[in-house]
């Protein structure tokens, strides 16, 4: 009977997690349609950013004030160090990088690439020497053949072009539609893999900063706090408008809010 249990006990821990993992993914789907219909209305991508992050900071604070009491001796400038480099990898550059290739493609051509970053952080894996190869193995040939299919779905689902299904009401559809000048796809693609090889990298430095600073509320709290600093300097460098940073009630401040749930699940 404890056996039983036990095994109860482990599927029903297993099925949780699959279940997390597609909540994540379904807010992440949600997240890519509500962003590429903002950026085509002519939403200021830094300005987006930086108010998604100061939210996201906002939010974090209490979980990382409760949970992980008394971090203070913890901080020092080689941790400071990190967490602004994982601010600038994984947030400034690859999200920055993404949301713009967003903005000159579409939202299924661009989450294809996001679909390539475990592949591209394998193989940067391998070559800093973090995680061993091992072709003589069963391991090893599992991996690659892993990465094999999964590159070609990826290419596969970049390529394909079907037919196009109109699931949204025609006043809509011009937020959504497919702009076809090939310098505005090709800058797009050039964005995306910019986004992929910056995202892979910020795996590896999350690697890193987590084993001198093991906190990871404080560590998200900080770095979307320091990305958000980020944002608005280099925004501000690009366009001081007022229009850019006007902030409304409308479906762009829908987004920010809604892009929290995304740092809370994946936290």
């Amino acid at each position: 009977m404890m056996e039983a249990g036990g095994r109860v006990k482990k599927c029903f821990v297993s099925s949780q997690a699959v279940m997390s993992m597609l909540m994540v993914q379904v807010m992440a789907t949600g997240m890519q349609l509500l962003s590429k219909i903002i950026l085509n209305n002519g939403t200021f991508v830094l300005a987006l950013m930086t108010y998604r992050h100061v939210v996201a900071a906002l939010c974090m604070a209490p979980f990382a004030f409760y949970f992980e009491r008394g971090i203070k001796s913890k901080m020092n400038w080689s941790v400071f160090f990190w967490l602004f480099l994982n601010s600038l990898s994984g947030i400034l550059f690859a999200m920055g990088l993404f949301y713009y290739g967003l903005k000159y493609t579409t939202a299924t051509y661009a989450v294809n690439f996001l679909n390539l970053i475990p592949i591209v952080t394998f193989v940067f894996s391998i070559i800093f020497r973090l995680e061993k190869l091992g072709l003589s193995t069963r391991a090893g040939k599992i991996k690659i053949s892993g990465a094999i299919l999964c590159v070609s779905g990826a290419m596969l689902a970049c390529l394909y072009q079907g037919k196009t299904f109109h699931l949204i009401h025609k006043t809509l559809q011009h937020h959504v539609q497919v702009n076809s000048s090939v310098a505005h796809m090709a800058r797009g693609t050039i964005m995306l893999i910019g986004s992929c090889l910056c995202y892979s990298l910020w795996y590896i430095l999350q690697a890193k900063l987590l084993k001198v600073f093991p906190f990871k509320y404080h560590t998200t709290m900080i770095t979307c706090f320091l990305a958000s600093i980020e944002s608005a300097v280099i925004g501000l460098c690009m366009d001081r408008s007022s229009a850019a940073w006007k902030l409304e009630w409308n479906l762009q401040l829908l987004t920010i809010i809604y892009s929290v749930s995304q740092f809370t699940s994946i936290s």
